[in-house]
Parts: C-alpha cells; sequence; structure tokens
C-alpha cells in the first residue's frame, strides 16, 4: 500500500508540474498524433524489457505497424518492479499527443489519473498483457491469464499424482497478471485437487535472483515441497536456479512464458512444464486495436491472444515453436 501511494502522489506531481516529452524510444517518431507525417503514432509503454517476452511483443507490434502504415515508439522500465519509471514513461507517452496510447500496467491502479488525462485528451488508450482496473481502455489484448494458469495447476497435479505439497512464486499481486495468474492456479487446484496442499503465496517480483532466493527458503521450510509454480519468466527461471542451488532433488517445476532458459530447462528435465504465450499476436492485436480507435471503429472488451502448455513431449511440434519466445 505504501509503494501505491508513493505512485499516486508521483502522478499527481507530475501532472501538476507537466513533464516535459522524453525517454528512450524505440521504432518511430516521437511528433504528434500524426508521426510528424501522414503516418499516425501510437506511443506503446510495456511492462518491461528484461524479459525475452517483451522484445516478442515489440516485433509483433513493429510488424503490424509496417502492415498499417503506422509509427510506434515501443518502451518500458528496466525491470518490472519499477511502478514509478513507468509511470514517467507514461507521463511522457502522453505528452507526446499520440494517435493512440498502448499500456501494459504494472500496477493496476497506479496509472489511472494519467489515464484519465489520456481520455480527456481525445487519446484512445489499448491496454495490453495486463489490464487496469478502469473502463478507460478501449480493449485489452492478453492472454487469459485465469484460465491458462489453472491449466499449469492441472498439469502440476497429474504430475503429482494429484497430491503433495505445492509452492508458488509469483511475479506481483499489483498487477492482473500477478492476480489472475495466482488465483487461477488457486482456483483450479481448490476445485479440483483436495489432496494437493498449497503453501502460502510468495511474491519475488518477477527477478530471478530474488525469486531463486525465495525458493531456496521454501526448500529449507518445507523439505517436502513437492512442485512449484513460477508465474513468469522470471520467476520460473528463479525457481528452477533455487531448486538447482539447493541441491534438492525430485521436485516438479512448472513455469509460465518461454524465453530459451525455460525451453532449455524443459528439454534437459529440470523444468516439468510450462505455459507459453503468444507475444508476437499481442503485438500484432495491440496494433491493429489501436488502428480501429483511431478509425473510431468498433472493438471488442478483450482480445484473447491465446496459450498453450508445453513440454518435452510437445516442444518441436511446429505449432508450439511458433510461439516460443527466444
Amino acid at each position: 500500500m505504501r509503494r501505491r501511494q508513493l505512485v499516486t502522489a508521483a502522478v499527481a506531481s507530475m501532472l501538476a508540474i507537466g513533464l516535459a516529452a522524453c525517454g528512450s524510444t524505440t521504432g518511430g517518431s516521437t511528433g504528434s498524433g500524426s508521426g510528424g507525417g501522414d503516418k499516425p503514432y501510437i506511443a506503446i509503454v510495456s511492462k518491461g524489457f528484461q524479459h525475452q517476452f517483451w522484445q516478442a511483443v515489440k516485433k509483433g507490434a513493429e510488424q503490424e505497424a509496417e502492415k498499417e502504415g503506422a509509427t510506434i515508439t515501443f518502451e518500458g522500465p528496466a525491470t518490472e518492479k519499477d511502478v514509478e519509471a513507468q509511470v514517467t514513461m507514461l507521463t511522457n507517452a502522453i505528452a507526446k499527443k499520440p494517435a493512440a496510447l498502448g499500456f501494459a500496467a504494472l500496477d493496476s491502479k497506479a496509472a489511472e489519473g494519467l489515464l484519465q488525462q489520456a481520455k480527456s485528451q481525445n487519446i484512445p488508450v489499448i491496454a495490453f498483457d495486463s489490464g487496469v482496473e478502469s473502463d478507460i481502455p478501449l480493449t485489452t489484448a492478453a492472454t487469459d491469464n485465469k484460465a491458462a494458469a489453472a491449466e499449469a495447476a492441472k498439469h502440476m497435479a497429474q504430475l503429482l499424482g494429484g497430491k503433495g505439497k505445492v509452492a508458488m512464486v509469483v511475479h506481483d499481486q499489483t498487477s492482473l497478471t500477478g492476480q489472475q495468474r495466482r488465483d487461477g492456479f488457486i482456483d483450479w487446484m481448490k476445485a479440483n485437487a483436495p489432496n494437493i496442499t498449497l503453501l502460502p503465496v510468495q511474491y519475488g517480483d518477477g527477478d530471478q535472483a530474488k525469486s531463486a532466493d525465495i525458493t531456496k527458503s521454501i526448500i529449507a521450510a518445507n523439505p517436502d515441497v513437492a512442485g512449484i509454480y513460477g508465474s513468469n519468466e522470471g520467476s520460473a527461471i528463479g525457481v528452477v536456479k533455487g531448486v538447482e542451488e539447493s541441491g534438492k532433488k525430485g521436485i516438479t517445476i512448472v513455469g509460465f512464458d518461454s524465453g530459451k532458459a525455460q525451453t532449455d530447462a524443459i528439454r534437459s528435465g529440470v523444468m516439468a512444464g510450462a505455459i507459453t504465450q503468444n507475444p508476437i499476436r499481442m503485438g500484432e492485436e495491440l496494433v491493429k486495436a489501436a488502428m480501429k480507435a483511431i478509425k473510431d471503429q468498433p472493438l471488442e472488451k478483450t482480445i484473447d491472444t491465446g496459450y498453450y502448455w508445453y513440454d518435452k513431449s510437445n516442444i518441436d511440434d511446429p505449432k508450439i515453436g511458433a510461439v516460443l519466445y527466444q
């Protein structure tokens, strides 16, 4: 709560002093809503850059922008816990007066004042990956995270024979992705696996080192833990590192996202399997939706960009290979 209060205060201060547009950008003009020419300009603020997932979203957005005749910028904070840095980026993006704004929120409430500002300036907002607790975004292009987490829980339960202690290392409790990937996993287990005991949720900020330390603490306190779930790329690799560093054998690891470190862990058998999203499609759908908004065309409230379970048995399937972000 304290961090959210600080971020809210920071937003109010930024709105009051009207920060000038600045910050690193990728792939396009930083001019007016027309992109400095005839091409509409779409400003995109993601949750980060440190994971391969975001690079794949960026690639999809760039590909679709080229098809649509638009220009984009794509930026995000250094880590997925830098809420204040993301708020600054969002402030700067709005100051550029884009034709549309794409936003993946680190904190589902912290940006509300800025989204209100975008609305007052008639800048349509498209949410992606992680929605916000607001009706301002015209649509959200995202994975059905609760359903995907339930799929991860189902496979974990099957792998454990329906019994044992299971721990969860979740990337955060402020974004909707964190909440949904936590709740989807828990809800499925409670409804379908009565003989599995869920340990209290631990939060690692999606940081590999922190998630590894948390994993080692979980194992030390619960030497009989049978399975551990990591809810995003950083969390899952942190769990792998933590299990390896603990020296504990026989723990079933289930993850979320892909990236090379995870696919390597699955090929080697260290990780049992994971959920992969479709980040290239997410980027494409984000830009498609932004262009529709610019043209005042109708949009569905949500755009499901899909997910798949993958493990050693199907990792080389072309359909799976197409959505692994390495």
